[in-house]
């Protein structure tokens, strides 16, 4: 378990007024978890250490302060409290993808059903299994230490593709079988 972490401390205070919604936005998107209002915790790896020093040059830039104070916790009991936390507000955003994939499934179910298996339906499906596997691919980079619910997810990803590419084929097949009827 982690035992190295970073506390960083933003202030916008008479900078650039979007920097605070852009902060936010950034250390969200890290996995950031708040202790306070502007004072947020997250593991010491080299990606969050990377991107956060990116952000620091950004909020400095833009008339802000930011601190990152790198942390030992060696109380271990703490540590894995802090990881629960960041793990369940991982594991409630994949929840949200696993509330969203059956209308996905129900689409292609429903155009297949209406002998829809067209091009403009698969590109159209294809658009919407990227969007998901682009949003799983986020919360994937902040999932530190595993969240249950992540199998399930890349599961369901899977089975989303199987079922896509089996409508591309009827799609495939429907547009052979125009082709040489008409």
């Amino acid at each position: 378990m982690d035992t190295r972490w970073l506390v960083v401390s933003v202030t916008t205070a008479g900078a650039v007024s979007s920097l605070r919604m852009q902060v936010w936005r950034k250390l969200k998107g890290l996995g950031a978890l708040y202790l306070q209002q502007s004072v947020c915790l997250l593991p010491d790896r080299h990606v969050v250490a990377a991107a956060l020093d990116e952000l620091r040059e950004r909020v400095h830039t833009d008339g802000g302060r930011m601190r990152v104070v790198h942390v030992e916790i060696g109380d271990e009991h703490e540590r894995g409290e802090l990881a629960e936390e960041m793990t369940a507000a991982v594991d409630e955003e994949y929840a949200e993808v696993l509330e969203r994939l059956p209308s996905f499934f129900a689409e292609l179910e429903m155009e297949s059903g209406r002998g829809r298996a067209v091009f403009a339906e698969v590109e159209e499906s294809e658009a919407d299994l990227e969007r998901f596997r682009s949003w799983v691919a986020k919360i994937e980079a902040r999932d530190y230490f595993v969240a249950p619910l992540g199998g399930q997810v890349r599961a369901e990803l899977e089975r989303a593709a199987a079922m896509l590419a089996a409508f591309e084929s009827a799609a495939l097949e429907g547009e052979d079988t125009r082709r040489f009827d008409g």
